[in-house]
């Protein structure tokens, strides 16, 4: 396989005039070398995988261990941080892994995620009459966007009313990659203690939620989750299931703003929800970042690319991927009509994200929803003037000004 420096580090710098788009080194690379040595500015030198194929292969390997990766911000980090969160089943592997999907599983099935439409449409609805109730213009991130899967992974784990605020706050400075690490892991440390807390009570008094079925499913099984497994799972999936997708569904209405056509369409049929939804997933690829992993034994790739070595550090790049020439026809080009072909924002293999089924329903609804409820929602600021989230693990904006008639 070719030691390639060019690019000498993991591309992260999208094109000028273009903040949609990912770093146009990625193109070359897929053309050209496609698992070159780069370095991060953490200090490692994995290889970044940018083909469509070989990110798969990777991802779906069992040799590709997530369990000794550095945190999610290791892009830029100064040093490796090499703990991981007790219990989370993001570094689990193997059986160990395998028994705790299978108790988190069926939380997660489609028929499970369907069951929750019309609250989540309720959801959606409420926040676009305080939308339409205020002045123009509107923050669609501040004032929808990010409080509506706060709502909803707030009622998935049982949280109180009022302590949902608390937790999305949290989450914005531990996935901002321009947060000090003092301050993330003061951070981390309030919604562990705040987990910590809301586990205890749920032994004591469980109810309707996800975290006390995994309590009684554990018991029923003969192996009942430990308290800090319980803790893991519910920090993890307060992090993941309110950031990506607070993040996804302001990026997903700029997208078809900036796409009238596309939007007209979704309008007159809302059954294109559907397939618009998997097009701005593929075409967003919000975990800009990429999936790092460590090769703990030789991985084959393509023909072309050879195999990665044991001892070998990699980034998974999806947005690569997700571009990728050989997979999708015109794949810069947003085109909700497109053939349907499986995108890899979600993961792939083990690791694929246990939540993806009802962050798909979320945007499906806030699809449908704000553009039958706002036909006339557009930009309230030239687009040049929006701020992106460049050093943010979740690519979004960080205000959506946007208005109406």
């Amino acid at each position: 396989m070719s030691e390639t420096q060019v690019p000498d580090r993991f591309p992260d710098a999208r094109p000028a005039g273009h903040p949609v788009e990912p770093p146009a080194e990625f193109t070359e690379l897929r053309a050209g070398t496609p698992v070159p040595r780069m370095t991060c500015p953490s200090g490692i030198g994995p290889q970044g995988v940018s083909r469509y194929d070989d990110v798969r292969a990777v991802l779906a390997a069992q040799g590709a261990s997530s369990r000794a990766a550095p945190s999610m911000h290791m892009m830029d980090e100064p040093s490796l941080d090499m703990s991981v969160v007790p219990g989370s089943i993001l570094r689990m592997e193997g059986p160990e892994h395998r028994r705790l999907r299978k108790l988190l599983g069926p939380e997660f099935m489609p028929k499970r995620a369907e069951s929750m439409r019309g609250f989540i449409r309720q959801v959606v609805d409420d926040h676009i009459d305080a939308v339409l109730a205020g002045p123009k213009p509107a923050d669609l991130v501040t004032d929808f966007a990010w409080p509506i899967p706060a709502i909803i992974v707030g009622e998935l784990l049982g949280l109180p009313d009022g302590d949902r605020t608390l937790f999305y706050e949290q989450t914005g400075i531990m996935m901002s990659a321009a947060t000090d690490q003092p301050t993330k892991d003061a951070a981390d440390g309030r919604m562990w203690e705040y987990m910590e807390g809301l586990v205890a009570a749920k032994q004591t008094d469980p109810g309707d939620d996800v975290l006390s079925r995994l309590i009684r499913r554990g018991g029923e099984s003969g192996q009942p989750l430990t308290f800090t497994e319980l803790v893991g799972i519910g920090t993890t999936l307060l992090i993941a299931g309110h950031d990506t997708t607070a993040n996804s569904i302001s990026m997903c209405a700029l997208l078809l703003m900036l796409h009238r056509d596309q939007f007209e369409a979704v309008r007159a049929d809302p059954g294109l929800a559907v397939p618009a939804v998997e097009e701005m997933l593929r075409y967003l690829s919000i975990p800009q970042f990429g999936l790092l992993r460590y090769a703990t034994e030789d991985i084959a790739l393509g023909d072309d690319a050879g195999a990665v070595k044991e001892g070998e550090w990699l980034v998974a790049a999806l947005q690569s991927g997700n571009r990728d020439e050989r997979v999708y026809d015109d794949a810069d080009r947003f085109d909700i009509g497109r053939a349907r072909r499986p995108h890899l924002t979600f993961g792939f293999g083990e690791h694929q994200c246990p939540g993806q089924h009802l962050a798909r329903l979320e945007l499906q609804e806030v699809c449908v929803r704000l553009l039958e409820r706002i036909p006339t929602l557009r930009l309230a600021v030239p687009f040049e003037e929006i701020e992106f989230k460049e050093r943010a693990y979740a690519f979004g904006v960080h205000s959506l000004p946007v208005t109406w008639d």
